[in-house]
């Protein structure tokens, strides 16, 4: 049996730790590596070993009752959420570190409704239970507070079966309720009943020790082992699908060699074997050359791999982060729908001589390995922009900008990313005809529900534009991040509609739909009533009964919402919503009024309407009329000359 496992924690709660314990008793690796002397064989970076801290998602394997388990350490600290988030799609199953001296941290609860998010089952593992002063009760209390009552705690494996486990899985199963009241119920069963309230997330066990010192991580093991299950082997004749969820370069400079990491769900993968990808119009082979599995810094070669296997390949360089793998043809649109986004954007300030088209193509390679960075620039100011989830961050990309490429950066404070948006419905219209081209394209755009991003439909027939030019414009509808017209800001949460095209049959050539479409669009935005949409965060305060005036008079300050309070034997959980902008730097001063006793966990919860939009404009000062490389203007040619149009002209012209 394969069984993929993701290892999870606020940061300093022992996770490398814990996954160099399973890694050692298991005999996956000879010597047991520790953070704090950089020995760890999951922390492979030189900055990992230098900060102490995980922050790419590294992978190992073991072998334990005949079973094989991939094992993927995580980065614990909030500002590399996306690379945790891009391993939890690779999962089976998660373990949950909580710390025995700090209880459920602020970071322990976003991981969990992360996990929640995908649904995956989870175990949850008390650490650092040898420290004074440890209270397993007081620990258990607060995780089913913070984040679920459904746990129980099991000391070994014979607690599998304990009265405790029994009446707890009889309560969720009425088959089994039955036959545990009649007292004829068999133990296979109840194992069954344990593992299906697992996978559904309706039970998660908890278990203890400290990883530090190796006690309890034996138990856990063989209750980890008795309680989980997989039916890869089931897939094994099926075709072959698998999921990207991490693209690496293995060597410094910008030539080094591209890893596409796989979590095979199904069929078989060869080295030499060959996928068609379809990008748009284009269709092109590549071939797999050499298939790796990895175990920390090491890796071994294979021929092959099978359903279930977690492994590297190399050769491919067109899939993303996020593409799904299959037999036949394999579309690499689309695939990025993590849930996680980063809300800041940071300019790049180059220190030494490096160009700026140098400076872009290694950030390529970054932006390949973390799409979230989504790299871009402006040709009117010269500007670098990236995304990001936070400061830390920011140091980490300075480090390895200069580690891996030689080339000297700093980056500005990391400011909110806004989005923009419409009110109502509008019609765009994009005319794009200079001297032998042409390409016409009309398009209805319309509110759509928040979050939802860019939607396109198709309303045109076939009569008006061929099939082909259709789904062209679709195309360039998503291949670039269309600009709003108040802030030169992303658009999102619209639905463009494809109403109607014109071509001619001769002159209508490549890139000609790229420029009508661009234009309908941004027609379609001068014309529209436009409003600007800033990120919000879901946040959750904990502290103690006596601040909660403070804490209330701080978040109406911060511009933000709450629930109805909940207090508990004299503490209280606020739960509410705010702007990033706001609310991304009060962690720090929550903790100092609170003297160090209350925290607050913050989840991205998406964009939504802008409290203070004329401020945002004013102090952007983004001038639409200047911008040549987002133009509502369209291009017409009359006796052999072409001539452009403003977009409040445009429409007219052709309806005349």
């Amino acid at each position: 049996m394969k069984k993929t496992i993701g290892i999870f924690a606020h940061v300093d709660a022992g996770k490398t730790t814990f996954t160099e314990q399973l890694l050692y008793m298991t005999g996956s690796i000879r010597s047991l590596g520790r953070v704090d002397h950089k020995t760890s064989s999951m922390d492979t970076s030189d900055i990992e070993q230098k900060r102490g801290i995980t922050i790419f998602a590294s992978e190992g394997y073991f072998n334990y009752k005949d079973d094989i388990y991939y094992i993927i350490d995580t980065p614990g600290h909030i500002d590399f959420s996306a690379e945790t988030e891009r391993a939890v799609s690779a999962l089976d199953y998660a373990i949950l570190l909580i710390s025995g001296s700090s209880g459920v941290q602020a970071h322990t609860l976003t991981l969990f409704r992360l996990l929640k998010d995908y649904d995956v089952p989870a175990f949850i593992f008390i650490n650092k239970t040898d420290i004074d002063g440890f209270n397993l009760q007081a620990v258990m209390n607060e995780i089913k507070i913070r984040l679920t009552k459904d746990v129980v705690y099991l000391s070994s494996t014979e607690d599998i079966i304990s009265e405790e486990a029994l009446e707890y899985a009889a309560m969720r199963d009425e088959a089994f309720m039955e036959a545990y009241l009649n007292g004829n119920y068999d133990l296979n069963r109840a194992y069954d009943v344990m593992i299906g309230l697992i996978k559904k997330r309706q039970l998660f066990t908890v278990t203890s020790g400290s990883a530090l010192k190796g006690k309890g991580i034996d138990t856990f093991l063989e209750i980890f082992s008795e309680l989980t299950h997989t039916e890869y082997h089931n897939r094994a004749a099926l075709p072959f699908k698998g999921k990207v969820y991490k693209i690496l370069h293995d060597e410094k400079g910008e030539k080094g060699t591209r890893l596409t990491f796989i979590k095979s769900l199904s069929g078989r993968l060869n080295v030499k074997d060959e996928f068609l990808f379809i990008k748009g119009e284009e269709s092109f082979p590549e071939k797999v050359n050499e298939i790796r599995v990895y175990n920390g810094r090491k890796y071994e070669n294979k021929d092959k791999v099978s359903a279930g296997d977690v492994f590297a390949v190399a050769g491919l360089r067109a899939p993303i982060c996020g593409t799904l793998l299959s037999d036949g043809e394999t579309s690499i649109e689309y695939a990025n729908d993590f849930k996680l986004t980063a809300a800041l954007k940071s300019r790049v300030k180059i220190l030494d001589k490096t160009d700026t088209i140098t400076v872009m193509e290694r950030l390529r390679i970054l932006e390949a390995e973390d799409p979230m960075l989504a790299v871009s620039h402006s040709r009117e100011t010269g500007d670098i922009l990236i995304s990001v989830m936070g400061k830390i961050q920011l140091e980490v990309l300075e480090q390895s900008i200069a580690a891996r490429f030689g080339i000297s950066v700093s980056f500005e404070a990391p400011q909110v990313e806004y989005r923009e948006t419409i009110a109502e419905a509008v019609t765009g219209y994009g005319h794009f005809e200079p001297l032998r081209h042409y390409a016409e394209v009309r398009l209805r755009l319309e509110p759509a529900e928040r979050g939802s991003g860019i939607i396109f439909e198709n309303e045109c027939h076939v009569d008006d534009l061929t099939l082909n030019f259709q789904n062209l414009i679709k195309s360039h509808v998503f291949e670039k991040v269309h600009k709003g017209v108040l802030t030169c800001s992303p658009i999102t949460d619209i639905k463009i509609i494809l109403t109607n095209g014109r071509s001619h049959i001769k002159h209508t050539v490549g890139g000609d739909f790229r420029e009508a479409t661009y234009r309908a669009i941004r027609q379609g935005l001068e014309k529209a009533e436009v409003v600007l949409l800033e990120p919000y965060y879901s946040f959750e305060i904990y502290a103690e009964e006596t601040y909660i005036g403070r804490i209330m008079s701080d978040v109406q300050k911060l511009r933000g919402t709450c629930e109805p309070t909940v207090l508990d034997d004299g503490n209280v959980c606020i739960k509410g919503r705010g702007p990033v902008e706001t609310f991304m730097d009060y962690s720090v001063e929550l903790v100092s009024f609170t003297k160090g006793t209350g925290s607050i966990s913050l989840m991205y919860d998406g964009y939504d309407l802008c409290g203070n939009p004329e401020e945002v404009v004013e102090k952007t000062g983004y001038d639409k009329e200047r911008d040549v490389e987002n133009t509502s203007t369209s291009v017409f040619c009359a006796k052999g000359v072409s001539y452009t149009l403003p977009w409040y002209e445009a429409e007219k012209l052709n309806e005349d």
